[in-house]
């Protein structure tokens, strides 16, 4: 459905019984909701909103650049349309950003996050800025094979995932793609994620070339009592590629917490 917002319109979904236990699913750069899709029939009993970001899926594409206090907001708009409040916040990559900024700034919304394959800084500026020329200058279907790599590891090629994200990336729009890349690029949450005291857990792949291993750790080790798991045999979406242990750690945590 879409959710008409002041300013865009947002493609979403809502699953679960009402006033069930909350979970908000936020993808990555590149992608939509739909990597979710395996997840979420293990989600049984649990409220679920899964969303496509702005310049992403079928929510609206604004003229670029976005920044990211502009993904932060769609994301509190979107709970505030669906009444969600204390929430377990789920991001990867681009999302977990996404879920870092709005834990900052609303407690009221987000009383858990998971932090899957994402730090509090992903890149620095020019590594971004060169990332968008590119795409800019010769399109994602040639951006492609390079974010494959990154994303999935060496034996890329013949990974089981790599059509169906090839087909994500090549789907986006090069306005929206480049639009939320630029709020990447400008998003530093090195000084306020250090001061998040909320239950966490964080998952990482050692496939994972755009944000390996020790990077996610060192974000988990900021946040006090959030724990860290290296899924092993994955890149940087386990949630597509391993999606029934993706789905079982959430499921572990959210028991931890008292959330089911």
């Amino acid at each position: 459905m879409h959710v008409f917002l002041p300013d865009l319109r947002l493609n979403a979904r809502l699953t679960g019984p009402k006033g069930a236990p909350a979970v908000v699913l936020a993808h990555a750069l590149g992608t939509d909701l739909t990597i979710w899709d395996e997840v979420l029939p293990q989600l049984a009993g649990l409220q679920v909103l899964a969303y496509d970001h702005r310049g992403h899926g079928a929510s609206d594409v604004p003229a670029g650049p976005y920044a990211m206090g502009a993904l932060i907001r769609d994301a509190e708009k979107l709970m505030e349309h669906f009444d969600l409040r204390d929430a377990v916040f789920v991001g990867v990559s681009l999302g977990g950003l996404v879920a870092q900024g709005l834990a900052i700034k609303r407690l009221d919304l987000v009383r858990g996050l998971v932090l899957s394959n994402t730090a509090a800084r992903i890149g620095a500026p020019s590594l971004w800025q060169g990332r968008i020329a590119e795409v800019q200058r010769a399109g994602l279907a040639a951006y492609a094979p390079g974010a494959l790599q990154r994303q999935l590891g060496p034996k890329w090629q013949d990974h089981p995932a790599r059509a169906r994200l090839q087909a994500l990336i090549t789907g986006t729009r090069v306005e929206g793609w480049c639009g939320a890349a630029a709020a990447i690029a400008g998003a530093d949450f090195t000084l306020t994620t250090p001061t998040l005291r909320l239950p966490t857990l964080v998952l990482a792949g050692p496939n994972d070339g755009t944000t390996p291993p020790d990077l996610v750790r060192e974000t988990a080790e900021m946040i006090p009592g959030a724990r860290f798991h290296l899924m092993r045999g994955v890149g940087h979406l386990p949630m597509v590629e391993k999606s029934t242990e993706f789905a079982a750690q959430l499921l572990g945590f959210l028991s931890e917490i008292g959330h089911r």
